[in-house]
């Protein structure tokens, strides 16, 4: 069954207040500011057909609409601040945006502007894999890695898996799987109506790009990506 564009929605949240780094949103990276690149993206994927920016700044909205993203609303001083969630303000986002356009949009996209070194077939890959596969809630990128985690419980540190005791060659190792859905997430509409990102049914695509651990938050984030765009030599 071919996929129709008009029913699949990307909402890019890009808030104007930022602590580690001020007007994170419009900073510049290779003389572009950060909300230009998911834009970008949904704009280059096959299947994005309605690219909407949530945002409380009025500049960040000019400069969205200015690189093709629609931002139908300014978002409220409620989902504004840093405490809140993602969920709820991607929950505002859609249904408000449903009720303006008469539309229900069927699998919502995932994007954010401060996880850039993303791959634009990654987000079609999602797409597609969720509209072929109808008991799959969510479909994300993640970053396989064969490393030790640990966590504080019970009062001493614990390796979070059981064979992470066993200390073997990175080949032959297990591995886990970091979620970054920043990259390339897409979900059935019904959870973002219900305030949930992701589901509890999922398919996870890995990658072992080292890049894709750049999430821009510091002004130090920030001078990284641009050291690793040009080794990229990504324009």
């Amino acid at each position: 069954m071919k996929i129709n564009k008009k029913d699949v929605i990307t909402i890019i949240l890009a808030r104007g207040g930022s602590k580690g780094l001020k007007n994170k949103n419009l900073r510049k990276l290779n003389g572009k500011p950060l909300i230009f690149y998911p834009i970008n993206a949904a704009k280059k994927s096959k299947y994005i057909g309605n690219i909407i920016v949530s945002t409380d700044s009025e500049k960040i909205a000019s400069v969205a609409k200015k690189f093709g993203a629609v931002v139908p609303f300014i978002r409220p001083k409620k989902l504004s601040g840093s405490l809140a969630t993602t969920e709820k303000t991607l929950q505002h986002a859609l249904i408000n945006y449903e009720k303006l356009v008469n539309r229900r949009f069927k699998i919502c996209v995932f994007l954010t502007a401060t996880d850039i070194f993303r791959k634009i077939y990654w987000i079609d890959k999602c797409v597609e894999y969720l509209h072929k596969n109808k008991k799959i809630e969510s479909v994300f990128f993640g970053y396989k890695t064969s490393k030790n985690y640990w966590e504080y419980k019970n009062g001493k540190w614990m390796r979070l898996k059981k064979w992470m005791r066993i200390y073997s060659s990175r080949q032959i190792r297990k591995t886990i799987v970091r979620e970054d859905t920043g990259l390339a997430c897409a979900s059935r509409s019904e959870l973002w109506r219900k305030g949930k990102r992701i589901g509890d049914k999922v398919k996870i695509f890995t990658n072992e790009d080292s890049f894709s651990h750049i999430d821009i938050h510091t002004l130090e984030d920030l001078k990284l990506a641009e050291a690793a765009k040009k080794i990229r030599k990504i324009k």
